[in-house]
């Protein structure tokens, strides 16, 4: 089964992350890349969702840095994360010459007033300056909080979303960018809480969930359900834990799940009590105040979730 190219189904450049992020048949992000026969197909229901994908990469190769800056005949990329995409030119702001001499007088009088009509140009309108500033704001929280690209490069894409909608008037630009950063942690299943995005930006965290909450409804976001075994990792990396502790932990949630014992929970508390409980079975302990406060819950929804894990699955802890 072939569905139609994304441009006969009515899918703007804008829509496209949604688009490649799931299967439009059955919903599955189990999307699987040929690059051979230049096809992306759902790895579950097998459908065709693109096809006759043309390969943009160069057609030399290249082992080292070096070869590769020698071999390339282009620019880089355009990129969502930079408010023209990349697509203009920068005069340097170093007054130096091509031979590395300075640059004096006239000349550099010259270049100052020709770099400053220059920026004027390639932020002309409100919406310029606005990504301009979004996006400055976004490298220095993605860098801060040690996001992938992909990420960042989704961030961007609902934040240009939300300009092309008018939804962000009234609201402050580094509130909003914040807020698409933890969207796009949802959308790409990358762990961070809430807490962790708004403790740098200057949004207060009710501000933050607020700004969250107004951008998923107003672009119709469809956000996948945050799961416990998705904080298993980052707080185990944290807590210097085995891969051991780690699996088992995953295996327990995974048990809970099927029992239903997860629903209506929050996933961080849960995370630390199988990880609390695993812990002390392995003999890898870590306390209930440790995990909390990594966990960003109170010890109290760990000690209660650690007591509903042993109690529904009939566990044995050494306490």
């Amino acid at each position: 089964m072939v569905l139609k190219n994304p441009e006969e189904n009515g899918l703007t450049e804008s829509k496209l992350f949604e688009y490649i992020k799931h299967c439009p048949e059955c919903g599955s992000t189990l999307l699987i890349n040929d690059e051979e026969r230049g096809e992306t197909v759902c790895g579950t229901c097998g459908l065709v969702i693109d096809q006759k994908i043309i390969d943009q990469g160069a057609e030399w190769n290249a082992y080292t840095t070096e070869e590769r800056n020698k071999r390339a005949r282009t620019g880089s990329p355009t990129s969502y994360t930079i408010h023209d995409k990349g697509l203009s030119t920068l005069i340097d702001w170093q007054n130096k010459d091509i031979y590395g001499n300075e640059i004096t007088g006239k000349r550099k009088m010259r270049l100052y007033r020709l770099r400053k009509l220059q920026y004027r140009s390639q932020i002309h309108s409100s919406s310029s300056r606005n990504l301009s500033i979004a996006m400055s704001e976004l490298d220095r929280l993605t860098s801060q909080l040690h996001i992938p690209k992909p990420v960042k490069q989704t961030a961007a894409v609902i934040y240009r979303r939300a300009i092309e909608r008018e939804i962000i008037k009234g609201y402050s630009i580094e509130g909003m960018i914040s807020a698409a950063l933890y969207a796009a942690c949802r959308l790409r299943k990358l762990p961070r809480t809430l807490e962790e995005v708004a403790e740098y930006t200057r949004t207060g965290i009710k501000k933050l969930g607020k700004n969250y909450r107004m951008l998923v409804m107003s672009l119709g976001i469809r956000m996948p359900i945050s799961s416990p075994n998705d904080y298993i990792a980052k707080f185990g990396e944290e807590l210097n834990l085995s891969g051991r502790v780690q699996r088992l932990s995953v295996e327990m949630l995974e048990e809970a799940k099927n029992k239903g014992l997860t629903t209506g929970k929050d996933p961080k508390g849960l995370a630390a009590a199988a990880i609390y409980i695993t812990g002390i079975q392995e003999g890898e302990r870590r306390t209930q105040k440790e995990l909390a406060e990594i966990a960003r819950v109170t010890e109290v929804t760990v000690r209660n979730r650690y007591k509903s894990l042993v109690k529904e699955l009939n566990l044995h802890v050494a306490v």
